[in-house]
């Protein structure tokens, strides 16, 4: 299992995460920004557990995002 993390109000709506792992990301038509799909907000930081088959492709989503606000942690 993986928890994945992003700081959403930090993000900047490019788009790089959508493209890496269309399943769990999305872009929010209300304000552009990317929203982490089931993910459970907590002072300002949305999370998510997951199986080990999304790491690669959530991984290539934190190595893409160019304002570094994702986080995974192996559980």
């Amino acid at each position: 299992m993986i928890r994945i993390i992003q700081q959403r109000n930090k993000c900047i709506g490019c788009n790089a995460c959508v493209e890496a792992a269309a399943y769990r990301w999305r872009i929010s038509k209300k304000d552009g920004k990317c929203t982490l799909v089931n993910g459970v907000e907590k002072r300002g930081f949305y999370s998510v557990i997951v199986d080990d088959d999304e790491l690669d492709d959530n991984l290539k989503a934190l190595k893409n995002c160019p304002v570094k606000i994702i986080q995974i942690i192996k559980l």
